[in-house]
């Protein structure tokens, strides 16, 4: 007989891990545009690199409060924990989320220093990818536990692991804005697309490879579980498709065809990523000592709370699909007008 309440836990847990990968795949992608402004050196790009994502920028943000608010209702443990843990980066990560939001308004309206507000959005955009990223490692390492209390310091999510997938976030981040590109943007913009595209994805792969290679190494029972033949088998086909989606990108790429391949592959490495970090830690939350069982919230709480997620995830679904369904056509059209600068936002 099916257990309603495993069940039903495990689709909450579900739904925590569709929220935040929602959040990662939206919002990386405009962070990540922001990351490739240092590299993108003219006005004129960076502003038809702005209007590309003018209409989505601000909703994608809404999956992060959605994720963190369906964390605290169902697993108030695991908040608890994972909070203390990763204080100070996301803080650093929500005041680097407010400056990039009042650089992108206010670059378009104040034009003689407009260069003041690139930097500020560039490096917003950067440091909350980074601090994301941080998170992440702290995660993936684990976190202390003693009688349900974070028992680390305050600086342990500082430390060589985290360091790397920050910067590992930074380049995923940007590969998803030039994968957008490439499908949303002209010409031009789509030329430096393919040429950012090669350097970006050999920078992700070796960092998928590192963090492949170092996860086990923390933990007895992530090595167990990816190395213990025959079980290991089943997880052979994760590696093998991060193989073919690199390699398919790379492909579409070299045609410099508008296409909206790369960008779509470029999700599909970061589900791939997802998928071989939900192998190593099931059911931890967070590893390694408390199961997302034992973080849940009451049975009581669950049940109140379950029908109100199922309204409110299918309208949030819904209105994000709508926006890019209105917005469908290229944000770039007509981008040579010089207008774009001046109208900014507003245009949308």
């Amino acid at each position: 007989m099916i257990d309603f309440e495993i069940a039903r836990t495990l689709f909450m847990a579900a739904i925590v891990a569709f929220s935040v990968g929602m959040y990662v795949v939206l919002d990386g992608f405009d962070l990540g545009l922001g990351i490739l402004f240092p590299i993108a050196n003219d006005a004129a790009l960076r502003d038809r690199m702005m209007g590309s994502i003018a209409p989505f920028w601000d909703g994608n943000e809404t999956w992060l409060v959605f994720g963190g608010a369906v964390l605290l209702a169902m697993f108030p443990l695991s908040f608890s924990i994972i909070l203390p843990a990763v204080y100070l980066p996301l803080i650093v990560m929500l005041l680097a989320l407010i400056l990039r939001g009042v650089a992108f308004e206010f670059r378009f309206k104040h034009q003689p220093r407009s260069w003041v507000w690139d930097a500020a959005f560039a490096g917003g955009s950067t440091v909350a990818a980074f601090s994301q990223g941080v998170v992440l490692g702290t995660f993936l390492q684990g976190i202390p536990v003693a009688n349900g209390r974070y028992a680390g310091g305050e600086w342990d999510w500082l430390n060589p692991f985290s360091v790397m997938t920050g910067a590992a976030l930074i380049v995923g981040y940007a590969l998803l804005a030039s994968g957008w590109l490439f499908w949303r943007a002209d010409e031009v913009l789509r030329r430096k697309a393919a040429s950012w595209t090669p350097w970006l994805l050999a920078g992700l792969l070796a960092a998928i490879v590192v963090v492949s290679v170092w996860t086990p190494f923390m933990s007895p029972s992530i090595a167990a579980r990816w190395f213990d033949f025959p079980a290991s088998l089943v997880f052979v086909p994760v590696p093998l498709l991060t193989a073919a989606c690199a390699l398919m990108m790379l492909r579409c790429v070299r045609r410099e065809q508008s296409s909206a391949w790369p960008f779509a592959l470029g999700i599909g490495l970061f589900f791939l990523s997802y998928t071989g970090m939900a192998i190593s830690i099931f059911p931890m939350l967070p590893p390694p000592s408390v199961s997302l069982f034992e973080a849940a919230s009451s049975d009581a709480s669950q049940r109140f709370l379950l029908p109100g997620l199922l309204v409110l995830l299918p309208v949030i679904i819904a209105v994000t699909w709508r926006n890019y369904r209105i917005f469908h056509v290229p944000g770039n059209e007509g981008a040579e007008d010089d207008s774009v600068a001046a109208e900014g936002p507003a245009r949308y």
